[in-house]
């Protein structure tokens, strides 16, 4: 693993709401409402984060979520652009923990916290190889 990110360097990307990301559940009513789901812009927050370890992960490792924490405070519209920017917080042995905001121009669509662990790849295939074989 490499490291060449500081604290408060940012990685963003932008996502159009699509009529997929609605909040939505089968069971029940179906559509809950017509705006980007809580789920779905977790999606895209730890996408956001994830760009730092594109960047910082080495040939045979890869990155793994380990935490995801959203706070929604707006909604995002079918066919609006949402900004999401990760903010690198902090880097813990190989664990990497961003904040997040997601906008919409101006508005202020929500706010949260990813994490993600730079692991041997191959460690980690043996590990879920040995998972799937136990049950």
């Amino acid at each position: 693993m490499q490291n060449p990110f500081h604290p408060g360097d940012q990685k963003t990307h932008h996502y159009t709401v699509v009529p997929a990301d609605f909040a939505s559940f089968e069971a029940g009513n179906g559509l809950v409402h017509p705006v980007l789901s809580t789920f779905a812009l977790g999606r895209e927050m730890e996408w956001a984060g994830r760009l730092f370890v594109l960047e910082m992960r080495e040939a045979g490792e890869e990155g793994i979520g380990t935490m995801l924490e959203v706070q929604h405070h707006a909604p995002a519209f079918e066919g609006e652009t949402v900004q999401v920017t990760a903010t690198f917080a902090a880097l813990v042995g190989r664990e990497l923990t961003c904040t997040v905001e997601a906008r919409v121009g101006e508005r202020l669509v929500a706010t949260g916290r990813t994490g993600q662990r730079i692991v041997d790849k191959a460690k980690l295939e043996a590990r879920f190889a040995a998972l799937r074989e136990a049950r």
